[in-house]
């Protein structure tokens, strides 16, 4: 099956609507990123097929959690631009903030933007840690496919949403024992809003998409900066 038509059934599946222009979006974004993946190693994935369902439809599922409206969101640890990229491509609407701290994959990311014309997107060259004062509460979601711990993303990622936003970060099979450790950080455990089991199309591999919110950690830095 070639990837046009692997990606209409995927899609399809998954009850996302798409357009011709999208779908063609998609298959520039294929093209670009095995052409730079010869110089920059941007992916570990070859062949049109695992890009397909592993890269872009694997970043899809994020559309989950994320609910209607125009919203800021940010992908930390951003990488080739997944899950931002085919996120702001089914959702034009959103705007779109790309976080990624390789030089070389930043780079690549700015390409994509001009190619793809994605109006509304911006490149941030830093980790997310180091985003500064000016980026404080600014996001409605912050989502990720980096290999973030729960804990270390909510400590790294929350200062930067607001305070009703959420984090939401994918997870494989082991998550529950992840969860287990987090028994004993109770703040970030009752942080957890919810867990969605969701499943790749055409293959058996699960995903766990981690849905954190961030109340506590501004109660608690609330709490710290009115002690004396």
């Amino acid at each position: 099956m070639n990837p046009e038509k692997l990606l209409k059934k995927g899609l399809k599946e998954m009850r996302i609507s798409c357009s011709e222009a999208q779908r063609e979006a998609f298959i520039t974004y294929l093209t670009e990123l095995k052409k730079w993946s010869r110089a920059y190693n941007l992916t570990g994935l070859r062949t049109d097929e695992d890009i397909v369902i592993k890269h872009f439809l694997d970043s899809l599922l994020y559309l989950r959690t994320i609910p209607k409206g125009t919203l800021k969101v940010a992908d930390a640890g951003s990488g080739a631009g997944f899950p931002g990229i085919p996120i702001k491509i089914i959702r034009p609407e959103i705007e779109l903030t790309l976080i990624e701290s390789s030089r070389k994959k930043a780079t690549f990311l700015r390409h994509m933007l001009r190619v793809l014309a994605l109006d509304k997107t911006e490149v941030l060259q830093k980790r997310i840690e180091e985003l500064g004062e000016a980026q404080r509460g600014r996001y409605d979601i912050i989502v990720s496919r980096a290999t973030f711990s729960i804990k270390d993303f909510h400590k790294k990622a929350c200062p930067y949403v607001k305070k009703d936003g959420i984090l939401v970060l994918s997870k494989g099979r082991r998550v529950y024992e992840e969860l287990e450790r987090l028994g004993k950080i109770p703040h970030i455990k009752a942080s957890i809003k919810k867990i969605l089991k969701v499943r790749l199309p055409f293959i058996k591999d699960r995903r766990n998409l981690v849905v954190l919110e961030c109340q506590n950690f501004h109660n608690l830095l609330k709490i710290k900066e009115k002690a004396p």
